[in-house]
């Protein structure tokens, strides 16, 4: 009786947020139906006409599909290798600072930007490269002529790159140094006594101890493939660079709300969550095989 009443309160807890879950995700769902209609807000969706497949066999006749497509999945690999690559090299190589407040200090300042709005740093990046910014300013000390970084498509894939990378690698390095907090100090110990020094240690008990997670975490990013970041590329880009860095979410947005083009919107946003569904279901069962993850 005690295990079920102690039961009924965490799902007691679970409520607030199963019914959130359900109010704004699961009910809206039935919208799906806008992808198969040509939608007219007027009529609704009971009264609109029914075009079948019309909508995805369009979609996949527009160029602009296609290259949004690309972009998405360009961007987002290039953020997932950067995102696990970073933050592994940093916490492997904070965590060789013998000194703890110091330790403490730089982890506190490198995870504050996880914290702060697109919006916000937006502002800020924006300033950082325009024409007349810190950026350009420091470059023309070289004799270099000023470079409008935001408006092209060379410069821009890698300022998002970049300042996503900053600003998450921080939050990401606490998972890492986690893993590596949970070595068992016996191994480091044993190395010691059989003469290895500090950068053998790390190639042989450090590094290998995070292998574990390293490929979990590997496996399970492959789910967010097709997330590229909304709220950093709408708060940033603009029609100059859209060969470049028009996403899914931010062409379903455009196109849905700007154009008013109801149903190809949501029919770019259906096939985009079929695929992302399918992905997810692919990392889990990775993880399952390589890192003995399971949720059930």
């Amino acid at each position: 009786m005690r295990n079920r009443s102690e039961s009924l309160i965490y799902h007691l807890m679970l409520l607030p947020g199963m019914l959130v879950l359900f109010l704004f995700s699961i009910i809206p769902m039935a919208g799906i139906v806008i992808a198969f209609q040509k939608f007219v807000p007027a009529k609704g969706v009971l009264h609109s006409a029914w075009v079948g497949m019309d909508n995805l066999a369009f979609m996949f006749q527009i160029p602009d599909s296609r290259q949004v497509f690309l972009n998405t999945i360009i961007i987002a690999a290039m953020k997932v290798v950067a995102g696990l690559a970073v933050p592994i090299i940093f916490a492997l190589v904070l965590n060789e600072l013998r000194s703890s407040w110091f330790k403490r200090t730089i982890q506190t300042i490198v995870y504050i930007p996880h914290f702060i709005s697109w919006v916000i740093l937006a502002g800020i990046i924006t300033n950082l490269f325009s024409l007349d910014g810190i950026v350009n300013q420091l470059l023309s000390l070289f004799g270099v002529d000023p470079v409008m970084f935001l408006a092209s498509n060379f410069w821009f894939r890698p300022i998002l790159i970049g300042t996503d990378v900053w600003k998450e690698f921080g939050f990401g390095t606490i998972v890492y140094l986690a893993a590596i907090a949970g070595i068992n100090p016996n191994l480091y110990e044993a190395a010691v006594i059989d003469g290895a020094g500090r950068f053998k240690q790390l190639m042989y008990i450090t590094l290998p101890g995070v292998v574990p997670t390293i490929i979990l975490l590997s496996t399970l990013s492959l789910g967010n493939i097709l997330n590229a970041g909304f709220d950093q590329i709408f708060n940033l880009y603009n029609p100059l660079v859209y060969e470049s860095s028009d996403i899914v979410d931010t062409y379903v947005f455009r196109v849905g709300l700007v154009e008013m083009q109801y149903g190809l919107a949501t029919a770019v946003g259906l096939l985009k969550s079929i695929v992302a569904f399918l992905l997810i279901i692919i990392s889990y069962m990775l993880a399952r095989k390589l890192s003995n993850y399971r949720i059930f």
